[in-house]
This record gives structure tokens, C-alpha cells and sequence, in this order.
């Protein structure tokens, strides 16, 4: 079993997204899309994301590490294998490293 799987989720949620935003409201970062960013509010409902499987018990599957809001149903898992994770260097702004440094530890 892989140690690692993707889960696709489906978001409650409806509201529309602006075409520009700033990520968390920081001043010192730029507006950007919707598709730029990792912001809630998307025109698709569906998520997808990679987290860490924990154990397995029966049907339940606890992970973690999922990028998702507490109480969002998984609509489908499946093991994460390196030929499909991205080939080659993955290039994303400097603010998103600024965004991103504490972000798993401010999880619940």
C-alpha cells in the first residue's frame, strides 16, 4: 500500500470567487486568479490534495495532512505514485513560500 494517497473532495460551499485576490489579505503580496491561489472559494466545487495515510482500519482510512475543511466529504482515494506527481522543478512566487512556511502546523 502506498504511503501516500490523493483524496478528491466535493466543497459544501457556493459562493463565488473574485477574479483577483491577494492571498490572506496580505498587503505585501500581489493580487492574483483564483487558479493562482489556494483559496476556498473556487467556480469548482471539487478538490483534490496528497496527504499521508495514517492507518487503516476496516473501511476507515485516517490520514493526514489533508488539505480540506473539517467535515468535507472524500468522494474518491487513490495511491499516490511518483510517475504521476510533477516532473521536474515545480516553480511557484516567493510569496508562497512566505504563505505556506507554517502552514501544517497551524492545522487543528
Amino acid at each position: 500500500m502506498s504511503k501516500s494517497c490523493s483524496c478528491f473532495t466535493r466543497s459544501s460551499r457556493r459562493r463565488s470567487s473574485p477574479a483577483r485576490a491577494i492571498p490572506a489579505n496580505n498587503p505585501n503580496w500581489p493580487a492574483v486568479g483564483i487558479f493562482a491561489q489556494r483559496g476556498k472559494n473556487r467556480p469548482n466545487r471539487m478538490g483534490s490534495t496528497i496527504c499521508r495515510v495514517l492507518r487503516v482500519e476496516g473501511t476507515r482510512l485516517y490520514v493526514a495532512e489533508l488539505d480540506a475543511i473539517d467535515g468535507t466529504p472524500v468522494i474518491d482515494i487513490k495511491p499516490v505514485m511518483t510517475e504521476f506527481l510533477p516532473r521536474g522543478e515545480v516553480r511557484q512566487p516567493a510569496w508562497s513560500h512566505e504563505l505556506m512556511r507554517e502552514y501544517w502546523s497551524r492545522k487543528g
